[in-house]
């Protein structure tokens, strides 16, 4: 390699270099908006974490339950057994009379009365749950009492009326922590769309800021076209890249001390899942928000040239958000996450889930790897030739052949 392709490619990285520190210190150090939007989102997400707990949200059911006369007796030991089972809680209480266990049920002071264990009374609607329940403690008293009569041994009433569950047995492996991973991978692509959206966008406002105020013009004094964008998309990247980082690590953190979720032994793996197609979806957006940016020439514009982008982003989010909330093993799934707009968002989602085959994600990686390379390109050819162009919006077809043509040897 010669000397002077030598100096080229120093200067170049140099360049690229430079301009992402410019970036990542004036939006660190220099700009609320990091601080201030970094802040709010840990305020939203700890409202999410500790709010429901602080209002009773995630406490067992409770229910006042009445045993009027000798027949209803022998339900409270069964209606315990069976709450603490399910997870509900049962006050049970014992009114004097059927007169005194209508007037607590009409007051609110009972949920539900049973009269000599052959009447339930409820103020209006019963609880399906409760319903469920008193109901089949009711038929296995009354089974009970029925074998006893008939001289049946204790013995056998119990194994008939309590018998073992059947035993599982499961063709597959079973990930006891596939839940909480799921659960984290979900938040964590909540948290992911909110970075690319707003990241992708600061791309395309800075680009032109810069170009309505002409410090562009400034910058490419010492910079070439396409060394301004790779920094300014790596700067803004970075900041995005720790900004997430610093939410998740709190959410997490803040999640388990709350008893939210428990963290699996490889939770650190579906977490850098999820930072590595943070990079990817970046890496793909960001290329085309600048062009959106650059063939304009103020800020009032900007909504429009990127609302094409946002809308992609948007539909990408609802498919995650979908596959969330159902199966991740479905065909719309499988095909999302090898497409490269809504792959950032779904493929994490796939992996937590344990429904991704190693050479899925590797056949993804590969795709998207191509896509960032081909937008890549594409990008800092329009970007180059629309820059430095103010006045009205330029046309993309414009702006690829008014792109400095280099020769072979100074492209190389």
């Amino acid at each position: 390699m010669s000397a002077a392709r030598r100096h080229d490619r120093t200067s170049t990285w140099d360049g690229i270099r430079l301009t992402a520190r410019r970036e990542l210190v004036e939006r660190t150090r220099r700009d609320r908006a990091f601080l201030i939007s970094t802040l709010v989102t840990l305020a939203i997400l700890f409202a999410i974490i500790f709010l429901p707990r602080l209002f009773g949200a995630g406490d067992p059911k409770e229910f006042s339950v009445g045993l009027v006369g000798g027949a209803s007796q022998p339900l409270g030991q069964v209606l315990t057994a069976q709450g603490q089972a399910i997870g509900v809680r049962l006050k049970l209480q014992q009114p004097a009379s059927a007169a005194d266990a209508e007037a607590a049920v009409r007051d609110g002071k009972l949920d539900l009365a049973v009269l000599d264990g052959r009447q339930l009374v409820a103020k209006a609607e019963v609880d399906e749950q409760l319903n469920v329940l008193v109901q089949g403690a009711a038929r296995g008293v009354r089974a009970q009492q029925t074998l006893e009569r008939a001289g049946v041994g204790q013995g056998d009433i119990q194994a008939a009326l309590a018998p073992p569950p059947l035993p599982v047995r499961s063709l597959e492996p079973v990930d006891e922590d596939a839940q909480s991973k799921r659960r984290i991978a979900t938040v964590a692509v909540f948290l992911l769309y909110g970075q690319l959206i707003g990241y992708c966008v600061a791309v395309a406002t800075g680009v032109v800021e810069e170009k309505a105020t002409r410090v562009v013009e400034v910058l490419l004094a010492a910079v070439r076209p396409v060394q301004l964008l790779a920094g300014k998309i790596i700067g803004i990247g970075l900041v995005g890249l720790l900004q997430l980082a610093i939410i998740g690590v709190a959410g997490l953190a803040a999640a388990t001390a709350a008893g939210v979720i428990t963290l699996p032994p490889d939770a650190a793996a579906t977490i850098a899942s999820v930072l590595l197609w943070f990079l990817l979806g970046y890496g793909f957006y960001s290329s085309l928000f600048a062009v959106a940016g650059a063939i304009v020439s103020r800020q009032e514009e900007v909504q429009n040239t990127t609302t094409p982008l946002n809308l992609l982003l948007v539909g990408s989010f609802f498919v995650a958000f979908s596959t969330s909330l159902g199966n991740t093993d479905t065909t719309l799934s499988k095909v999302t996450s090898f497409l490269p707009p809504t792959a950032p968002l779904v493929m994490p989602l796939r992996i937590a889930a344990g429904d991704a085959a190693l050479w899925q994600v590797a056949v993804s990686l590969v795709i998207m790897l191509v896509s960032i390379v081909a937008v890549v390109i594409l990008a800092s050819r329009l970007y180059e030739g629309a820059i430095l162009r103010t006045g009205a919006r330029v046309k993309l077809r414009d702006a690829w052949r008014g792109a400095r043509r280099q020769p072979a040897a100074g492209r190389a």
